[in-house]
């Protein structure tokens, strides 16, 4: 499994680099909200066990979630897609084949314009965020995908759950409720090896932070609302 620098250790230099990428509005870790808001987030979907599973728990709770999903899954399971859509859920662009791209942009471009093209097949319209494998970030990832319309969204570098490791329900739930905090983005997997951890870990989560005055919106949603607070 994928696990790169970013994801565990943030030094110095690439705090640096992270705020310096923010100022150009073209990548998004978190937002700056008083409000009672956080956004579940959920990569390498869509998975024709889990996610649906994924999808009842959300829907217990009222809450709804982003999707980034990988463009070969989302032509193989197109239901599941539509039913993310119907249940107002956002989805977004993960690349087709789950590649990790550094520096080739032709590539990286492919991947995103192959994903963009299925999804507005499966659903009518092309998503407008893009995360990109591994949460691997630099201008040339950044630059590629906002030159193909895509904004790019990370996660708060304290809420990446690591359910991928699948390190127990209490371990994934700890990790999301120690450090939460309103504008969070979190990260969660839907897909990539077995999920039952994630879908219990997500279903205490979810309680947790209801009974806390947490609502839970799409990462489109969770940046407007904040735009919108900002200027009033």
């Amino acid at each position: 499994m994928f696990v790169l620098l970013v994801m565990i250790h943030q030094s110095p230099a690439m705090a640096t680099e992270r705020f310096e990428l923010e100022k150009t509005g073209k990548v998004t870790w978190e937002v700056k909200t008083d409000e009672k808001m956080v956004s579940i987030t959920f990569d390498d979907g869509p998975n024709p066990l889990y996610t649906p599973e994924i999808l009842d728990v959300l829907a217990r709770h009222n809450a709804k979630a982003t999707f980034f999903v990988v463009g070969s899954h989302a032509l193989k399971y197109p239901e599941i897609i539509r039913r993310e859509v119907l249940e107002g859920h956002e989805i977004a662009n993960h690349t087709f084949h789950h590649l990790h791209i550094i520096r080739d942009t032709e590539k990286l471009e492919q991947e995103i314009v192959q994903t963009s093209e299925a999804l507005k097949e499966i659903t009518g319209f092309s998503p407008t965020l893009f995360r990109p494998v591994g949460g691997s970030y630099n201008k040339h990832i950044i630059n590629t995908a906002a030159e193909n319309g895509h904004h790019v969204v990370l996660w708060s570098w304290h809420q990446d759950t690591k359910d991928w490791r699948n390190p127990g329900v209490q371990a994934i739930t700890n990790r999301v409720i120690k450090g939460i905090k309103p504008g969070n983005i979190i990260l969660f997997h839907d897909s990539g090896g077995n999920r039952s951890q994630t879908i219990k870990a997500l279903d205490k989560i979810l309680t947790i932070l209801e009974n806390d005055g947490y609502e839970f919106v799409t990462v489109s949603e969770l940046i407007f609302r904040s735009q919108t607070n900002q200027d009033n």
